[in-house]
């Protein structure tokens, strides 16, 4: 018989995807939060678990509740999450809940300050491909999937995206550490959410941590090729086998990218050296699952990547737009090289919106130096509603000339301004790269497709 479980932010998009996997599983879903946004709003409404109504409701908070999950979004004084504490109810954070359901399998967990989500889906891809039935938590959109959360009682393994981030307002610490993994992957570390982790020291330490907690006798799949990674998995003491990995060998012709194997050149539809990186963490993982390095050659070339991970919108004659998450400094790094290095001779006309806590910081900012240099042009957009919200101070467009370095930049706090620039923007013989982990404004993407498709 399904429990009776309540989500405290239900709209979040960890939150919403584990309350459509439990509702699944025959449980009785309830859920509150003060605002939610597409497309957790659509999905949540087709599935029926749409609250009736936004805001924050106490008396859902009954004592026949089996369980309370608690989402970042809420705070300590949150109505609902108090009457849970008076009542005395079991309250959980996603992750500590994931934990619980999975405690009996054998858990992989894929964690690093950039590509965790990229080799989750690549992972997910070739098992799929050679249908090995694994359990997953991913946090983005996957093309053939109904849902970035899928809890069986059957699979043996567990494949989950393992995220630095606090748990709960109520608990403080990572969420990796919850998961106790038996294999794991430390794709890279570079120092994000500077509003939880003021020094480098902090936010390495949880990583630290992370390695300290893959079980005895486990195994950590680590880039070699990242300093930081590579000293904290040599140092650990932790009775774990230790593998390295690294970039693996490809070429690049005429704007394709080729996988070097015994079997010779195989085409894929990723680029960049960090994929190329990506998926050798894949390979080892998929390895240890049982698929051959055959197996996972016959599988990768169909992988089109996750969602806003370099997906490709619109192909021209002449152009392309592609469209990214990327908002750290080392994500931003990587993804404009990736892709001026595909495309060669092409112009490329790089957008980033400044978005993140870490991003509208002026003292991170600095951080950022450099990191467009692979573009032509650059477009840097910060909107003055985020730093309210985010209780930031203003930031003026001279520090963020002077940050990032570019001798082609321009600095945008109007959206409209903006929308306006790219619309008129002439892209024959370019691409043009859009970085944010936010929407720009409000940008409308059928205006954007249809203007660089036309060249």
């Amino acid at each position: 018989m399904g429990q009776r479980i309540h989500f405290i932010a239900i709209g979040g998009s960890a939150m919403h995807s584990l309350a459509i996997a439990l509702a699944q599983h025959g449980h009785q879903i309830s859920g509150s939060d003060d605002a939610i946004f597409d497309p957790s709003f659509s999905i949540l409404e087709k599935r029926g678990l749409l609250p009736e109504k936004m805001g924050w409701f106490p008396e859902k908070i009954t004592p026949e509740l089996d369980a309370v999950i608690l989402g970042m979004h809420a705070k300590l004084d949150n109505p609902e999450l108090v009457r849970a504490q008076g009542l005395g109810l079991k309250i959980y954070s996603y992750p500590q809940y994931l934990y619980e359901c999975n405690k009996e399998k054998t858990r992989i967990v894929i964690a690093g300050s950039h590509g965790k989500t990229t080799i989750t889906a690549m992972i997910l891809h070739v098992l799929n491909y050679h249908q090995i039935a694994i359990d997953y938590m991913i946090g983005a959109a996957l093309e053939g999937y109904d849902n970035s959360v899928l809890l069986t009682q059957e699979n043996d393994f567990v494949l989950l995206e393992g995220d630095e981030y606090p748990s709960s307002p109520i608990d403080p610490q990572s969420k990796f550490l919850w998961y106790q993994p038996q294999i794991a992957v430390v794709s890279g570390i570079a120092r994000d959410h500077v509003n939880v982790f003021p020094t480098d020291e902090s936010y390495i330490a949880q990583f630290e941590s992370f390695i300290n907690s893959i079980q005895p006798g486990g195994v950590v799949i680590y880039n070699s090729e990242d300093s930081v990674v590579s000293r904290l998995v040599l140092a650990s003491e932790n009775t774990i086998r230790k593998t390295a990995y690294q970039t693996m060998t490809h070429q690049i012709h005429q704007g394709a990218t080729f996988l070097e194997t015994n079997e010779g050149l195989i085409p894929l539809t990723v680029f960049g050296s960090h994929n190329m990186a990506n998926l050798s963490a894949a390979q080892w993982v998929c390895q240890l699952v049982g698929v051959s390095e055959e197996e996972f050659v016959e599988a990768i070339p169909s992988f089109k990547g996750a969602s806003k991970r370099l997906e490709c919108l619109i192909k021209g004659k002449t152009s392309w737009l592609y469209k990214d998450f990327a908002h750290s400094p080392s994500k931003v790094t990587a993804t404009a090289q990736a892709v001026k290095t595909q495309f060669g001779e092409k112009k490329l006309i790089a957008c980033l919106e400044l978005h993140t806590y870490s991003s509208l910081d002026a003292e991170f900012l600095p951080a950022f130096t450099n990191s467009l240099n692979a573009a032509d042009q650059a477009f840097i957009f910060y909107d003055p509603v985020a730093l309210k919200i985010k209780k930031r101070p203003l930031l003026e467009k001279e520090t963020i000339e002077m940050a990032f370095k570019h001798p082609n930049v321009i600095v945008f706090e109007n959206p409209t301004e903006l929308h306006q620039s790219l619309l008129e923007y002439n892209y024959e013989d370019a691409v043009l790269l859009m970085m944010s982990s936010g929407n720009y404004g409000g940008l409308n993407w059928d205006n954007l497709i249809s203007r660089v498709g036309s060249f």
